[in-house]
C-alpha cells in the first residue's frame, strides 16, 4: 500500500476545485518540481481542477520553449490525464503563442495560462 502523500504547503482544497500558490524566490526547476507535487497531491485526492498562481514567485526568467516542453512534460505525468490545471502567471511568463498549451494537448494534459485568477477559475469551471 502506497503511503498517502502530505499536503503540500501552500495549498488549499475549495468546494469545486483546490488552488496552490507557491511563494519565494526559487529556480525554475524547483517550481516545476512544487507544482508537480500539488498536480499528484490532487490527482490523489480526487481533484480534478487545481488553480496554480505563480505570481508570487521569483528568481528565474521565463523558460524557453524547449524547457516549457520538459516542464509540460513533467507536468502532464503527474496529472496523468486527471486533473486540469489553470495557472496564473506574472505578464512577462505569458506564451502569447499558447505553445505550452499545445504541447500539453499532445500528452493528454488539459492547462492554460491566464494574467489573473478571475480569468483561471472562468476557464476551471467550464471544464467537465
Amino acid at each position: 500500500m502506497l503511503a498517502s502523500m502530505d499536503e503540500p504547503e501552500h495549498f488549499e482544497i475549495l468546494e469545486d476545485h483546490a488552488v496552490f500558490r507557491p511563494t519565494g524566490q526559487l529556480s525554475v526547476e524547483l517550481v516545476v518540481q512544487l507544482i508537480a507535487t500539488a498536480i499528484a497531491f490532487a490527482r490523489e485526492r480526487g481533484i480534478r481542477k487545481l488553480l496554480v498562481d505563480t505570481s508570487n514567485l521569483t528568481g528565474f526568467e521565463p523558460p524557453n520553449i524547449v524547457k516549457r516542453y520538459f516542464f509540460v512534460h513533467e507536468l502532464a505525468r503527474s496529472s496523468a490525464g486527471v486533473v486540469h490545471v489553470a495557472f496564473v502567471v506574472r505578464s512577462e511568463f505569458l506564451d502569447r503563442q499558447k505553445l505550452g498549451r499545445t504541447i500539453a494537448t499532445k500528452f493528454g494534459f488539459t492547462t492554460d495560462v491566464f494574467k489573473t485568477e478571475g480569468e483561471a477559475l472562468v476557464w476551471l469551471r467550464r471544464l467537465n
